[in-house]
């Protein structure tokens, strides 16, 4: 890295050298002199920067062996790959030889405009998004667009037909009630299963079908698209983002925060058919209109730039490592490690889901005694697994595995509940 860093500040000299030296062949003598002290006062601090960049870089590298990871097992934000954590670390002082963090750079320089552009290449190529549908990458979080769907979609007296599967299809219904009418089409006894479409009580006024792809609370996943004849469907996929491939032509719109499977908060995305955009009612603020945001290229004000660079990161590696085929082939892997430990146990822990829709991403357990929590969360931490207490609105434990948890993390998961099932059963 400290070779990486004398090179970018050699490379930021040269420029500023050179443009000195263009300007004193064309100016006066007195400029001339300007230029010759300034060239020197350059070279004094690029050379005391390179100084304190070496330093900071030698102490990062021999302090890197002795950072700790664990594997984090959180429900959000969640864990983000290692080397695309040491990317974002190499560029943090000088991206691609601009001078600049990414932080630091004007949202309309060309610089970050490169950035931008090619997260939402990556992420069509990803996604094999259409020409029809625009990319938006909008702030506020995608709890934010419980409210914008309404606002961008129907009028007071119009309908929309909601299936609540757990805590934040729930949620959204609740706030879609302010704007528009809200038809509760299916919603199950417990939030551990998902009714078949056949079964759901769609109402004939409605255009738009709304749903959660992965109730990241209750650990529920919708294995296939829930097609219905003659609606429009919405969904949010905000804890299986990019998990596995999805037909984005199936729906109207499909959006997530990225928190999860993606990159750090602050940033949603929403994918919508261009088609809807631009009925917007009159009350809808400007900051939750599609239309605007389309047309201003997600930049009707400064964006969340950090956040979008990071996505890119995540895009740009998911692209090199087989797509979200190979993504989802090992999710299936990992979930599965956990999965069986669970129903290996003998009833020593407990998933309650209906195995036909258990959820890769999120998995609720319990534990038969539940004097047995405390010790586990425990115990499991000093193993290097942590936050793994379920939410509380549910209890027992959650294993989060998304994108970013490797293999080594779920396997270690599930020798740790075996250890802990033969100490305590």
């Amino acid at each position: 890295m400290a070779a990486q860093m004398e090179l970018s500040l050699n490379k930021t000299f040269a420029r500023n050298d050179c443009a000195n030296r263009q300007v004193a062949s064309s100016s006066s003598q007195a400029v001339r002199g300007v230029c010759a002290r300034n060239d020197t006062r350059q070279k004094t601090v690029f050379t005391k920067a390179l100084s304190r960049k070496q330093v900071k870089c030698s102490a990062m590298t021999e302090s890197a062996a002795d950072v700790k990871r664990v594997f984090n097992f959180s429900a959000g934000p969640a864990m983000l790959p290692v080397d695309v954590l040491e990317e974002a670390q190499a560029d943090m002082l000088d991206w691609n030889g601009s001078g600049m963090s990414v932080m630091e750079m004007s949202h309309r320089g060309k610089e970050f405009l490169s950035i931008a552009n090619k997260a939402e290449a990556d992420l069509r190529s990803l996604l094999n998004i259409p020409e029809t549908y625009k990319v938006l990458f909008v702030q506020g979080g995608a709890s934010s667009q419980f409210s914008a769907i309404p606002l961008n979609l129907l009028t007071s007296e119009e309908t929309i037909d909601v299936v609540v599967t757990g805590s934040w299809s729930k949620k959204a219904a609740a706030e879609m009630k302010k704007y528009c009418k809200v038809n509760v089409c299916a919603k199950p006894d417990s939030f551990t299963s998902i009714p078949p479409v056949a079964e759901w009580s769609l109402s004939p006024e409605s255009k738009y079908v709304y749903f959660c792809a992965n109730e990241t609370i209750e650990g529920v996943e919708f294995k296939e698209d829930p097609l219905c004849e003659g609606k429009t469907l919405i969904a949010d996929v905000s804890s299986n983002f990019l998990s596995k491939p999805i037909n984005v032509e199936n729906y109207g719109i499909v959006y997530g925060g990225v928190q999860k499977n993606i990159g750090p908060a602050g940033m949603a995305i929403v994918i919508v058919k261009e088609s809807l955009l631009g009925s917007a009612r009159a009350d809808c603020p400007a900051m939750m209109d599609y239309k605007i945001a389309a047309d201003n290229d997600s930049m009707y004000n400064t964006p969340p730039c950090w956040t979008m660079y990071m996505c890119g990161l995540v895009f740009a590696k998911l692209l090199r490592e087989g797509g979200l085929e190979g993504m989802q082939e090992r999710n299936q892997e990992k979930c599965k490690l956990v999965y069986d430990a669970i129903g290996d146990s003998n009833s020593f822990y407990n998933c309650p889901v209906d195995p036909a829709v258990q959820s890769c991403m999120n998995i609720p357990f319990t534990l038969a005694d539940a004097e047995l929590d405390k010790p586990f969360i425990s115990e499991a931490a000093e193993q290097g697994l942590v936050t793994l207490k379920g939410h509380r609105s549910v209890g027992g434990m959650r294993a989060s595995v998304y994108n970013a948890m490797p293999k080594e993390g779920c396997q270690k998961l599930a020798d740790f509940m075996k250890d802990f099932q033969a100490k305590h059963a």
